[in-house]
């Protein structure tokens, strides 16, 4: 017998979890570890040189949560994805608000501002700059902030993302540019000149 596709096998496995099968939970993560470590990575280069958090303890630290999640009806792999992006981000703006906290408002927590998001410009954000964007976002577009979500932090393609939000891939990639566009200017047009100074 031939053995499942990965990805039809993650399904499989998420959609049994969805149905109470808590072991399924333990058999997903083989087959996402190494998205789950790729998917750190790239939010760790992003952050500042002397960040504390490694990558194998921000995926340990999501998947917890994410097994923990007890009201979540897992629909597929690329779903699964778009939650662990979510949850990969709060556990960074938590990180960098302590570590703010610690400071008491010493550094900011930067981040590159991804080609994706920025292409024609390379610029460093803060990470809770960016959260505090997407929160306001989230109140004027949901289904914008969601693509932002998914795209930049969870690394999903146009088309998987469309496969999440049941909408098509021109839809999304419409509202990408758009998306973009708006946090761009909340981000970098909003901040006062520092060169006046």
């Amino acid at each position: 017998m031939i053995s499942p596709h990965p990805t039809e096998q993650a399904t499989r496995l998420l959609i049994d979890w969805s149905n109470g099968n808590r072991d399924a939970a333990a058999g997903l993560m083989p087959l996402v570890y190494d998205e789950l470590r790729q998917l750190a990575r790239g939010y760790l280069q992003r952050e500042r040189a002397d960040h504390t958090l490694q990558a194998t303890g921000l995926v340990h630290e999501a998947y917890l949560k994410l097994v923990d999640q007890t009201t979540t009806t897992w629909q597929n792999r690329a779903h699964f994805f778009g939650v662990a992006a979510r949850v990969m981000r709060r556990i960074l703006v938590d990180h960098a608000r302590q570590h703010r906290a610690e400071k008491r408002g010493g550094e900011w927590c930067k981040v590159e501002f991804d080609e994706a998001l920025a292409p024609a410009v390379s610029r460093s954000i803060d990470v809770i700059a960016l959260d505090d964007a997407l929160k306001e976002l989230v109140e004027l577009n949901p289904q914008h902030s969601q693509i932002v979500e998914l795209r930049f932090f969870g690394g999903l393609t146009i088309d998987e993302v469309a496969e999440v939000l049941d909408v098509s891939p021109r839809t999304v990639q419409r509202e990408w540019r758009m998306a973009r566009a708006w946090l761009r200017r909340q981000i970098f047009d909003e901040k006062p000149d520092d060169t006046s100074r």
